[in-house]
């Protein structure tokens, strides 16, 4: 995947966040929904941080070839 991609998908993934985000409560969580929700925000931000900076480049390997 080339840089162009995964800044893409990157910004992509930064956006779910984004929207999920909106959608929490300040505070602690207290229903399952919100947990449920805050669980996918931390899981898009950690796919947007893989995918824009590749720290252990999983996703601009190519093992595949």
């Amino acid at each position: 995947m080339d840089t162009r991609d995964r800044l893409i998908v990157g910004g992509l993934w930064l956006a779910v966040a984004g929207v999920m985000a909106i959608t929490l409560e300040l505070g602690l969580p207290s229903t399952a929904s919100e947990v449920a929700r805050l669980f996918v925000v931390v899981v898009a931000l950690l796919l947007a941080v893989l995918y824009l900076f590749d720290p252990w480049e999983l996703v601009s390997g190519q093992p595949f070839h």
